[in-house]
């Protein structure tokens, strides 16, 4: 497994202006990291500043990285009426995005319900719309990922992801995995071993504190260092490893007291902590 940034770790992915994506780009090189995982919000904000992304693809590849997949595709599942083609109109703009800097690969994350909002999921119904995605970025040659969210009222279990993929019916249906989300929602770790390494389509990597706050009420800004919570992280790396997963390993944390540290620090921080629970798990 080779290692990637999800540049939200630097910081807040909805301020571009907080660390421009090229300084995010020259940061993750420096640290040694193989990939970079940025945000639709980066590029939009560097294209509405004059920017191109042939310049972004080129950079990148200066740095010596790759992107694997860019985040993320929202607003699909359940739009209806006039705002169904609106939001398709803006999926096909994000993965021609997505393609213009290399990735092969788009999150596509479920309907933002959260609180205490009823909310019944209709699996058929979700597994079309994404299969949908599906033959809208095949004809752009990007491939949306069906996310799962721990803390939203739609697509929160891992198995909820996995039966959309299934049931979409398309060779290029994968799901993506996430440390925090199994444990925020409830999936845990074992169903993981279960899957097929082609089912995979990344793996982003974190970590949780057990308390303060509960699980229950904990958010992205709650996350950790990983090793420095209470996820199983070598039990999943192991899995992985042994259904043959060998795709990109994604730090991915949106910690407030992360972002306040000096960047190249945060990354030496980050990336030494996914090095030591990878030896751990025996896959240094």
């Amino acid at each position: 497994m080779e290692l990637c940034l999800n540049t939200s770790t630097l910081a807040d992915p909805g301020r571009p202006d907080a660390l421009p994506l090229p300084e995010k780009i020259r940061l993750a090189a420096a640290a040694g990291f193989r990939h970079i995982e940025p945000w639709h919000s980066e590029l939009t904000a560097w294209t509405d500043g004059g920017g191109t992304l042939a310049e972004i693809k080129a950079m990148v590849a200066d740095a010596g990285l790759s992107v694997p997949s860019v985040i993320s595709l929202m607003g699909w599942m359940d739009a209806e009426g006039p705002g169904e083609q609106a939001a398709m109109d803006e999926v096909a703009r994000r993965l021609e995005q997505a393609a213009a800097i290399g990735a092969p690969r788009m999150v596509a994350s479920p309907t933002i319900v959260v609180g205490d909002v009823g909310y019944d999921i209709d699996l058929d119904r979700a597994a079309a719309r994404y299969r949908a995605l599906l033959e809208l970025g095949g004809q752009i040659g990007v491939w949306p990922m069906m996310e799962f969210l721990g803390f939203v009222r739609s697509v929160h279990l891992l198995e909820e992801a996995v039966a959309i993929a299934e049931l979409a019916d398309h060779p290029q249906a994968t799901v993506v995995l996430d440390p925090f989300h199994l444990w925020r929602g409830g999936s845990g770790f074992g169903r993981i071993g279960s899957l097929r390494a082609e089912q995979v389509g990344i793996c982003h990597f974190n970590d949780a504190p057990a308390a303060n706050p509960p699980r229950g009420q904990q958010s992205d800004a709650d996350r950790v260092y990983p090793g420095d919570g209470c996820l199983p992280l070598e039990h999943l790396l192991r899995t992985l490893a042994t259904i043959g997963y060998d795709g990109p390993l994604s730090l991915e944390l949106f910690n407030p007291g992360y972002w306040a540290l000096d960047p190249a620090e945060n990354l030496r921080r980050g990336l030494a902590a996914t090095r030591s629970v990878m030896a751990a798990a025996g896959l240094a």
